[in-house]
């Protein structure tokens, strides 16, 4: 093919669709031609960065991937894991950060439908979802348009779809201000023998689409995910797809059905890049050939080319392979649930992906080279000059406040947007359709129930970008750390990871340096805790005009609670009970380095966070789920943001009746002696492998003896009281803080509210 041009752009054609020059090079030389234009628009879009992984697939072959629960890891359209009694669940988190980025609502529907469909391709049903959500400051006006629009479109599909959105994790920090990061996760349940591929296997068998009609909608999504976002982000619209939850519906009931069934051979999303990578991978994974009608798609659009139809990326489809003589017995399924089940090809011995339109060949692509043939780039990577910079950050320089300012900060890091209930948020979600819901939104994990069985899963999404992007690598480990701590707060064991990898562009040295250390990161960490990687997605590009989003590889944690019954809630439980600290608080400076309270209160954003002690937080682990599995525990909050202070006050605020206040004495943290610790590091240092229990005091003797038989430190930090306020005391017993429990819970549940009216207020109390 000669330089392709159009007269509104002179750049050669295959650069209008996002490759390179020498990727152009290198389709010529292996296809020994040039493309024709349909192949051209093939190729673009399964040799785009959001498919091919061109730039992260050398990185991701390092992490861990195997383990005895895991049955399906990465490669598939999810990771499938053991959860014992013959059932497993699949799950994945996936990104739609472009497309919030322009259409917030279609955007962030459309995300949920996408990962729904990935799970119902491994034949589960879907169950639960999660979202992991960041944006700018709600003082900014943008901001406040992309987090209503994405917190809608979550509610508007998922709420019409049935499938209960549990938990999540919201962020609001200035990097994300252009692009926001929209991060879903779904979890289906399935019996071991219901587990299917996406694999078109049998030559001879039908290729079949089935669920919505297909038009132009969302053309090019995939490479518009590809690339940085700039001044015409707005024209972007129309690469973003539109959604009918109620036809996704139908889909999941009918697939299910003709799976259950033993219809189907083979089953595949069509998510980004359409039919085009649907069949494709399809074939490549099983090694052979299809060979596709498009006039036989249906379609809602007149005159539509094979290019518009390989590559549309129109909503709530999926390609089916099928044996002959089961073909009826689909279209009588789809029929029934008001679908389109159409033949639109055939699986043949090739090796090719052949396109016909109206019986002409319009594209014909080895399959192997089209889903698996792109380069893979191995980018330079150089260590960011703000890294060495805040390696040597003095803490000297941020005043110690005194002792009457403790309650007021306490207050404010409580009110602030990434501390403060997110109740605006999930209480827009229905979190207890199906009525499986053992705990909801609010705590550090969600736990659903699985039906017939005393079990429950326990799900958690976490990241703090903030941590990452001033040490990658630590960062990382903090995030699977949390994650595992997370899940097992609740009682429950972590046992796999899926993640979602949100981060700038690659190919500049500085951003593929904090992806190398983020991976590195997270690969040990996993192996530490034992919670391999059964797949994920990367998102790159993420930035805007130059700025990059921080690097945020969020972390999807799935643990397994055997008896629902031994379940651990937050909130203290009575008063009487004893208040204990499993783990250790640090204590000194640089336990503020990317701290809540340092960029809240000091108006920085800056240290370099220490590594987490990996044997610790198994070992931490391992203590929360064998002393909730004797029923030691009454309540259990992790140290995140905010620290031991703001877990202490959740605490509080989270107690059920009967239980307003609590006591605490500084003399047990686990500091060598609390006096040569700066008191706001240990009251609001992060970076902390700890936990906040409580439980009857009869039992305080044996989860000593547990603690010190894996190795965990163990101290009394007081009681939970009858009074109605959090009192931190020092060794010496005079009062660090005392804030009435009402002041707590008030500033904690309206402070998003206040953040989106505008009454708040950002940097340094001094």
């Amino acid at each position: 093919m000669a330089e392709c041009v159009t007269p509104k752009d002179p750049a050669p054609l295959w650069r209008q669709m996002g490759l390179k020059d020498e990727e152009y090079s290198m389709i010529v030389e292996k296809l020994g031609r040039e493309p024709n234009y349909t192949e051209l628009g093939m190729f673009a879009v399964l040799w785009s960065e959001h498919c091919a992984y061109k730039h992260s697939k050398s990185l991701l072959r390092t992490l861990p991937t195997k383990g005895e629960r895991v049955m399906v890891g990465p490669g598939e359209n999810a990771g499938v894991v053991d959860i014992g009694d013959g059932l497993a669940c699949a799950f994945k988190v996936e990104s739609h950060n472009h497309p919030c980025a322009v259409e917030p609502y279609q955007g962030a529907a459309t995300g949920i439908g996408g990962i729904v469909r990935d799970i119902l391709a491994m034949g589960a049903r879907p169950v639960a979802l999660l979202d992991s959500l960041r944006f700018g400051h709600l003082d900014d006006a943008r901001t406040r348009f992309l987090f209503g629009g994405v917190v809608s479109g979550i509610a508007g599909y998922g709420n019409c779809l049935g499938i209960p959105t549990v938990g999540g994790e919201v962020y609001f920090q200035a990097p994300y201000r252009q692009n926001p990061l929209v991060n879903v996760l779904c979890a289906g349940i399935m019996d071991h023998k219901d587990l299917h591929k996406g694999q078109a296997y049998g030559v001879g068998n039908v290729v079949m689409i089935v669920g919505h009609s297909t038009g132009r909608d969302g053309i090019h999504g995939c490479t518009f995910a590809s690339e940085e976002l700039g001044e015409d982000t707005e024209s972007k619209r129309p690469n973003v797809q539109v959604g009918d939850p109620f036809m996704e519906k139908l889909l999941i009931e009918a697939c299910l059905e003709m799976m259950q069934k033993g219809a189907v051979v083979g089953i595949q999303d069509m998510g980004a890049a359409g039919i085009t990578s649907s069949c494709a991978e399809t074939a490549a994974r099983a090694g052979t050939g299809l060979a596709i009608e498009v006039s036989k798609v249906p379609m809602r659009e007149e005159g539509m080319t094979a290019y518009d139809v390989m590559l549309s990326e129109s909503q709530e489809r999926m390609l089916l392979i099928v044996k002959p003589e089961k073909v009826e017995e689909v279209k009588a399924i789809g029929k029934k649930w008001g679908l389109n089940a159409a033949e639109i090809g055939q699986v043949t011995s090739s090796g090719q992906l052949q396109v016909f339109h109206n019986g002409k060949l319009e594209a014909s692509i080895p399959v192997n080279l089209l889903a698996e043939g792109s380069p893979v780039y191995n980018p330079e990577w150089k260590e960011p000059a703000y890294f060495s910079e805040n390696q040597r950050f003095d803490y000297s320089a941020v005043k110690v406040p005194e002792l009457k300012q403790f309650g007021e900060i306490l207050l404010k890091l409580l009110a602030a947007p990434n501390i403060a209930s997110k109740e605006p948020v999930f209480r827009q979600y229905d979190y207890m359709v199906r009525t499986d819901t053992v705990q909801g939104p609010g705590g550090g994990a969600a736990l659903i129930r699985v039906k017939g069985t005393t079990k429950a899963m326990a799900i958690a999404t976490d990241c703090n970008g903030r941590l990452v992007y001033l040490n990658p690598k630590a960062g990382a480990k903090w995030a699977v750390a949390e994650a595992a701590r997370n899940v097992a707060i609740t009682g429950a064991k972590p046992v796999a990871i899926t993640n979602c990898l949100n981060f700038g562009n690659p190919e500049k040295p500085e951003i593929y340096w904090q992806f190398k250390n983020a991976i590195e990161g997270m690969a040990e960490a996993c192996l530490a805790l034992s919670t391999p990687v059964t797949g994920g997605n990367v998102s790159f590009y993420n930035e805007t005009e130059g700025e990059a989003v921080y690097p945020t590889p969020v972390i999807g944690m799935l643990g397994v609670l055997d008896d629902v019954s031994k379940k651990v809630t937050p909130g203290f439980k009575a008063t009487g009970d004893v208040i204990a600290l499993l783990g250790t608080i640090s204590g000194d400076a640089v336990s503020l380095a990317g701290s809540e309270y340092l960029e809240t209160v000091h108006g920085a954003v800056a240290g370099c966070p220490r590594d987490p002690d990996l044997a610790l937080e198994k070992s931490l682990v391992d203590v929360l789920v064998k002393a909730a599995s004797e029923g030691l525990l009454r309540s259990a909050q992790d140290l995140s943001e905010g620290g031991l202070a703001v877990a202490l006050a959740e605490s509080c605020i989270l107690a059920e009746k009967g239980a307003d206040g609590a006591v605490i004495e500084l003399g047990g943290t686990g500091c060598k002696a609390v006096a040569d610790h700066r008191p706001d590091a240990v009251l609001f240092g992060e970076c902390n492998s700890a936990v906040v229990v409580s439980l009857v005091e009869e039992d305080v003797s044996r989860l000593k003896e547990i603690c010190g038989e894996l190795g965990v430190p163990f101290g009394v930090l007081g009681k939970v009281s009858g009074s109605s306020s959090l009192r931190i005391e020092s060794c010496m017993g005079t009062a660090v803080l005392d804030v009435q429990v009402s002041e707590l819970r008030d500033v904690w549940k309206n402070g998003l509210l206040r953040a989106m009216a505008g009454d708040t207020a950002r940097g340094t109390t001094e």
